[in-house]
C-alpha cells in the first residue's frame, strides 16, 4: 500500500479516477485568495457529462430489457448504497458501531461498487466536512449554493482550507483496519470488478440479457443514480427541510433524501448526534440502513452500536431545536 502521507489528496495531489464522484483534485496555491477563482478540473466536467448523457440514453433501453435486469439493477443500487451508508459513513467515518471481519469485507466490496473513492479518502473528506461544515474547509460547502454542494465541488480543485485544515486531523484509525488498507491498495481493480463487471455479467449469464442492456442499466444508470442520491445528502439535505434538533446549523431533516438515500436524510439529527449508529431517532421511521445494521447485530456481526439517549435528544430539541417536531 502506498504511503498515505505521500499520496493523500490533502497534500494537494490529484488522485481522482474516472467517474469516482468524490475526489475533485488538488488546490492551486493561489486558491482561496480574494479575486482568484478556483481552477476548473475539465477532465471531471467532461467525464461527468459523458456519464450523465449515457445514463439518459440508458432510459430508452428499459422497455426492451428483461424485468430481472431491472430488479438486479435495483439490488445493485441497494448494495451500492449500503457500501456508503452502513460502510464508509456510519462504520468507518463515525465509528458508530463495530463490525466483524466478514461484514467489513462485504461493506468494502459494496463500497467499491459505489465507486466514490476508496474508504480512506471517502472518510477523510467526510470527517473534514463534519469538522468544518459550511466553511471554506468543507469540501462541499452548501453555503456556496445547491449546484456546488451537489456536483460543482467535483468540478474545481479543492479550496486550500480543505487541504490545510483537513491535514491536521488524525485518520490513523482508518489505516489500522486491514480491510481498509486492502481495499485502498487494490481499489482500481475492485472498482472495475464490482462497479462494472459483476453488474454487467450477471444478467447476461443467468437470464440471457444482452451485454449492452446489462452494462447501461445495471452499471451506468445504477451508478449515476447512486451518485446523485449520495450528492443530495450534501445539497438538498443541507438546504431544505426542518431543524428540530439544532436550528443554528444548516443540515435539515429531508424526507425525500431519506427515501432515496435509504435513511440518510435525517441530517439535522445526524449533524447534532454524529456518533449515533442510526443517524436518526429510533422508532418506526424509514431507515433501511439502520435495519440492515440491526439485522447484522442479530446475526452477531455487529457489536457496540452507539445511540444518543432519549433524555439527551429531548434536552437538545428544547434548547436549540426549531420546534418543528
Amino acid at each position: 500500500m502506498s504511503n498515505p502521507g505521500a499520496d493523500s489528496a490533502m497534500d494537494g495531489e490529484r488522485k481522482m479516477p474516472a467517474f469516482d464522484g468524490r475526489e475533485e483534485g488538488s488546490a492551486d496555491q493561489s486558491e482561496g485568495k480574494v479575486g482568484r477563482p478556483q481552477e476548473i478540473v475539465w477532465r471531471n466536467v467532461v467525464l461527468m457529462a459523458l456519464l450523465h448523457a449515457s445514463a439518459v440514453y440508458s432510459l430508452v433501453l428499459i422497455p426492451r430489457s428483461h424485468i430481472f435486469t431491472l430488479i438486479w439493477a435495483y439490488l445493485c443500487f441497494i448494495v451500492t448504497a449500503l457500501g456508503v451508508t452502513a460502510g464508509a459513513h456510519r462504520l468507518w467515518s463515525h465509528r458508530s458501531y463495530k463490525a466483524k471481519l466478514p461484514l467489513r469485507i462485504f461493506l468494502a466490496a459494496a463500497n467499491s461498487m459505489a465507486f466514490q473513492n476508496d474508504i480512506f479518502e471517502w472518510c477523510r473528506d467526510h470527517r473534514v466536512h463534519h469538522k468544518y461544515s459550511e466553511t471554506d474547509a468543507d469540501p462541499h460547502n452548501a453555503t456556496r449554493g445547491f449546484f456546488f454542494a451537489h456536483i460543482g465541488w467535483l468540478f474545481v480543485r479543492k479550496h486550500r482550507d480543505v487541504i490545510e485544515k483537513g491535514g491536521k486531523l488524525d485518520f490513523s484509525d482508518l489505516l489500522e483496519d486491514s480491510v481498509v488498507r486492502f481495499q485502498r491498495k487494490y481499489y482500481k481493480s475492485s472498482v472495475v470488478l464490482m462497479c462494472f463487471v459483476v453488474p454487467t455479467l450477471v444478467p447476461w449469464y443467468f437470464w440471457g440479457e444482452t451485454l449492452w442492456n446489462s452494462y447501461f442499466l445495471a452499471s451506468i444508470l445504477r451508478y449515476t443514480i447512486s451518485l446523485n442520491v449520495s450528492w443530495l445528502v450534501n445539497s438538498a439535505a443541507h438546504m431544505y427541510g426542518t431543524r428540530p434538533y439544532d436550528k443554528t446549523i444548516n443540515p435539515r431533516q429531508n424526507a425525500f433524501v431519506t427515501v432515496g438515500a435509504i435513511g440518510e436524510g435525517f441530517h439535522n439529527y445526524h449533524h447534532t448526534f454524529p456518533f449515533d449508529y442510526s443517524a436518526s431517532e429510533l422508532g418506526l421511521k424509514f431507515n433501511p440502513t439502520t435495519w440492515f445494521i440491526d439485522f447484522m447485530y442479530w446475526l452477531g456481526l455487529v457489536t457496540e452500536r452507539k445511540q444518543a439517549p432519549k433524555e439527551m435528544i429531548q434536552a437538545r430539541k428544547e434548547r436549540t431545536g426549531d420546534g418543528s417536531s
